[in-house]
Formats: C-alpha cells, structure tokens, sequence
C-alpha cells in the first residue's frame, strides 16, 4: 500500500472510531450513568469536557481558552500534515513508527477539534482508577494521541545512535 494512502487510511480510521464512539455515549449514557466494565478499576461514563487534556483549562471563565485550544490544535495538525505529506525524494521513506505514530496523532486531534469546534467540548467515556486514584477520564482520540506519542518516542529511542540522514 502507498504510504501516504496508509497514512491517510490510520488517520481517517481513529476519525471514524472516534466519532461513532462519542455519538454512541452521548445518545445512550447521561451524565450520571456509570458502567462498570472492571469494578474498581475501569468504568465507562460520560463527561463533557470543556478544557485540555485531563480537564487543563476546565475552570476557565474565559471564552478564549476554547479558542486557543482550537487554535493549538489546528497548528499542531498543520505541522504534522506537513510532515507527512510533503513530498520526498523516491529514495527516502517515511520511516514506520514516524507515520504510524503521527497519523494516530493527527486523527486523534481532529477528532478532538471537531467536538471543540461542534459542540464546543470534548466527550470523555474511558474512567480508569488505579488505588484511590481517578484518572481524568478520557476517549478513542486522546488513547490514539497516547499511542501514536509513545510511537514517536519509541522511535526517537529506537534511533537516537544513528545519522539523522537516515530520518530527513
């Protein structure tokens, strides 16, 4: 498969899970409803947050916050579309881990910008607890940010004593 149609095919696949899981929770959990899946670990809920990851920026009264989430977002995709999409020399490839990783990034922040941008917050629906603490709740989005970030990371570990020619 062309590598750029993969690409492609990863980011629109984490926009379609994303959003087909978000409409399912909005149509089927109220804000009160609690599903347990693993009693006193995970449940599945519905929150709408207003603010970053892990409810950064919840608080704020302030109506620009939402626009300078929006906008962070949408200058964050446009770098990582560059990144994927600029054209190449035939004799370098798109190196495995580095697509993967940014198109689950880039499909996870347009699923994230279309809530902010629709609807003004971001459903959550994953609730996980670990002892007494509650992690913030999160959705497929964010899990695909998560991912395609450890990716990155593994990749920049992987080849951190190798020439950076090999990665242009």
């Amino acid at each position: 498969m062309n590598p750029r149609l993969r690409t492609a095919a990863i980011a629109a696949a984490v926009v379609v899970i994303d959003r087909i899981t978000k409409m399912y929770i909005r149509s089927s959990y109220t804000s009160w409803d609690i599903t347990p899946v693993i009693p006193g670990f995970f449940n599945v809920v519905h929150t709408e947050n207003p603010g970053a990851a892990f409810g950064i920026l919840a608080d704020s009264p302030s109506a620009w916050s939402s626009l300078l989430l929006v906008a962070v977002s949408l200058v964050v995709m446009a770098i990582i579309g560059v990144m994927l999409w600029r054209p190449r020399p035939t004799s370098m490839q798109t190196p495995g881990l580095v697509s993967v990783g940014l198109a689950l990034v880039f499909g996870g922040a347009l699923g994230n910008v279309w809530d902010r941008l629709f609807r003004g917050t971001v459903t959550d629906f994953l609730q996980f607890f670990f002892g007494s603490y509650e992690f913030p709740s999160f959705n497929a989005a964010d899990s695909a940010i998560t991912v395609g970030a450890a990716l990155l990371l593994l990749d920049l570990w992987r080849t951190r004593h190798q020439p950076h020619t090999e990665h242009a």
